[in-house]
């Protein structure tokens, strides 16, 4: 994709300002983490970096440290959680795009890890990036009590497993070529989507000790609101945008017969289903009187406005 194609997607999507600042210290600290494991083979770090560090979104490392800026905690403090959450989402991505899987050749505008290298690095780069999430928040970088390191290894462990996002997977694949409920379909999404945008936003209020249950709580219906709403913007965006825009094939779900809200709600029915969770997602922000949420609102706008 070139570099005009990219910046008038930029221009189209309208992320906001603060996005910015966040990804360039998300992707920074990153790079700088793959750069330090000074690994013997080349081949794999190259590949890991390649499927982490040349775009994305990074919506669930901005919630990590959006959701700890919430609750008062440095930007320094919540980077390392951060880093692990996007670590996990590049391996799934990488992952997803193999053959066995969705057998994808496009991912973020360039080949999937598998076409710009081969199979066997794609599914070792998934799982380096997969152990070194789970490094990365056992090791005390942020200066974390031992008790809040491990409610965050045990957050992001249940949200990535056989508990989670590898649940939502392992549903979506059996569920190709089937007529889905509208409650099977949010309960597949709410483990293969929802369950690490959900991680994000509690890792990042356990990134403050003092964070009580109740705030936690709330955060978690926003939370679950804006992961469900994620997954019907994508199933919209795949039957109205296009490749260039995605940086993706536009109708793989459609080819592959895939379960999706607009198959089961129609076009219309799925955008009053995304209007729904959103006005759900800021319900419960409103409830944090005593919290600054204006960037967690944002989150949840971009998340339905957004055009990829």
């Amino acid at each position: 994709m070139s570099s005009n194609t990219e910046s008038n997607i930029d221009n189209i999507v309208s992320s906001p300002p603060f996005f910015t600042n966040y990804q360039t210290k998300v992707d920074l600290a990153l790079e700088r983490t793959i750069q330090t494991l000074s690994l013997e083979d080349s081949i794999l770090s190259r590949a890991m970096a390649y499927s982490t560090v040349l775009g994305g979104k990074r919506i669930r490392p901005i919630l990590v440290l959006a959701t700890a800026e919430c609750f008062g905690v440095d930007q320094a403090i919540a980077m390392p959680a951060a880093c692990a959450v996007e670590f996990i989402h590049a391996y799934s991505l990488i992952h997803d795009d193999l053959p066995a899987m969705d057998d994808d050749d496009l991912r973020r505008g360039q080949a999937t890890c598998h076409k710009a290298f081969d199979e066997a690095t794609a599914i070792l780069a998934g799982d380096a990036l997969q152990t070194l999430a789970f490094e990365i928040l056992a090791s005390n970088e942020a200066n974390l009590a031992p008790a809040s390191r491990l409610a965050m290894i045990q957050t992001l462990a249940k949200a990535s497993g056989a508990r989670g996002m590898v649940a939502g997977q392992s549903i979506d694949l059996h569920s190709v070529g089937q007529t889905l409920t509208l409650e099977a379909l949010e309960h597949m999404h709410g483990y293969k989507t929802g369950a690490l945008i959900e991680a994000s936003v509690q890792l990042g209020g356990l990134c403050n000790p003092n964070s009580n249950e109740q705030e936690l709580k709330t955060l978690q219906h926003y939370a679950r609101a804006i992961g469900l709403a994620f997954q019907v913007q994508d199933d919209i965006l795949d039957v109205t945008s296009n490749t260039a825009i995605l940086g993706k094939q536009q109708g793989a779900d459609e080819a592959l017969n895939k379960p999706t809200y607009p198959a089961l709600l129609g076009l219309d029915g799925a955008k009053l289903k995304l209007q729904e969770l959103h006005h759900s997602a800021l319900e419960s922000l409103g409830t944090l009187h005593h919290r600054d949420t204006k960037k967690l609102q944002r989150i949840a706008d971009f998340i339905v406005e957004r055009v990829r």
